[in-house]
């Protein structure tokens, strides 16, 4: 059986399993594409949860054309 405390990821450390970085992090947080919790000041994310945005585009999505 999985250690619960195992299962449980900083801003950090999740950034490294997404090969993004930890201010990324704190915005898919923020927009709430990825569920958090904090404890203590900080942001712990479950580590199931990074399969909700791991297959996500790169970068900043289009700007749609007005016309």
């Amino acid at each position: 059986m999985p250690n619960k405390l195992s299962a449980m990821l900083d801003t950090k450390t999740a950034a490294a399993e997404l090969g993004i970085s930890p201010r990324r992090v704190q915005a898919l947080i923020t927009a709430g594409r990825l569920p958090a919790q904090i404890l203590a000041g900080s942001y712990i994310i479950i580590r199931s949860d990074l399969a909700k945005v791991r297959n996500r585009k790169p970068g900043r999505p289009r700007k749609s054309e007005k016309h």
